[in-house]
């Protein structure tokens, strides 16, 4: 909490936690439910209930998730022998945003996300679900060659790649795109840690390299062995946050700063009806550097689109003297 308070832009940081927070609780890697709690505690004695309630709203999603699951099976007992699944709704505020991703998921999954759906929608009115294929994660059980069973742990990708081979002995990586409609960068990496890394080489590519690309073609590795009965497959991740990704995060920031900056030039004009510009920029750099340090430019910037929505208004002799519109 020490270094935390000499962060100027705890904003940012809040971003970055939410998304490493999010992996935890999705994966089931949190080490301590009140480990974590303790610190959201702590940050929310330090900067108020604005900055962690979405954080504290990640916990309630999962709480509530688990007793929407088990309402679901005990409304279809019927769905004891086939596949299990597990679901956690994420409301959308809360959770770091992820655009929608399509996937198709094999039948058996397909039918049962059907089912959850309808049920979910059945004792909600006015939701939307849109399922975040993404994030998941499944538990496979497999045969290979001289019978050897394990059971393995994947990605949801990983999940809709390995279900074809149920039905075929070879592929190519043009038919599993066009059978799962992964994006190609997410397929790619997906292929590459099921047919790449040792120990973990699940199936086989022809020919043999260190990349995947278009014209390959991929089979079941009959000859895989592991001394481990559950096997982890991990995808190969790049682990730094690319530039792009680094310019998007801080974009998304900087827009979620200009509804903060405009509140705190209301409630200061509100309370003082009029002030010079250096003052106001002042008073709002004051009280904002608890969660940020405000550009100047910027509140600049603010100042005139509240001028255009007739919240504030220049004085006609001095024009850097603003008065409150009531």
């Amino acid at each position: 909490m020490m270094l935390f308070r000499y962060l100027q832009e705890k904003d940012v940081f809040e971003k970055y936690y939410k998304q490493h927070l999010a992996k935890r609780l999705l994966s089931g890697k949190t080490v301590s439910d009140d480990a974590e709690r303790s610190l959201i505690v702590k940050l929310k004695t330090e900067c108020g209930y604005q900055f962690t309630s979405k954080l504290e709203g990640m916990f309630t999603d999962m709480k509530t998730s688990e007793d929407t699951v088990q309402g679901f099976y005990a409304s279809h007992p019927e769905l004891g022998d086939g596949p299990t699944l597990t679901v956690q709704v994420l409301t959308t505020g809360s959770w770091p945003t992820q655009s929608s991703v399509t996937c198709n998921l094999p039948a058996e999954m397909s039918v049962l996300c059907e089912k959850f759906r309808s049920y979910y929608l059945g004792t909600h009115t006015g939701r939307r679900l849109s399922w975040q294929t993404n994030m998941g994660t499944a538990d496979l059980k497999a045969t290979f060659g001289k019978g050897q069973k394990h059971e393995l742990n994947v990605s949801t990708y990983q999940m809709c790649v390995l279900m074809l081979f149920n039905n075929a002995d070879r592929l190519s990586y043009k038919e599993i795109e066009q059978a799962t409609e992964i994006s190609a960068p997410d397929l790619k990496r997906c292929l590459q840690s099921l047919a790449l890394v040792k120990g973990r080489n699940v199936l086989r590519k022809e020919p043999m390299s260190k990349d995947v690309g278009e014209d390959d073609a991929f089979f079941v590795n009959d000859k895989f062995s592991s001394k481990l009965y559950k096997v982890k497959i991990g995808t190969v991740v790049a682990q730094k946050e690319s530039e792009p990704e680094k310019q998007e995060t801080r974009q998304r920031v900087e827009e979620d700063r200009k509804p903060q900056i405009e509140a705190a030039i209301v409630r200061i004009m509100k309370s003082r009806k009029q002030l010079d510009h250096n003052n106001l920029i002042a008073e709002v750099t004051k009280q904002l550097q608890s969660r940020f340090l405000a550009n100047p430019t910027e509140v600049k910037k603010r100042i005139e689109s509240l001028i255009e929505r007739d919240f504030l208004e220049r004085d006609d002799t001095d024009r850097k003297l603003y008065r409150y519109l009531a």
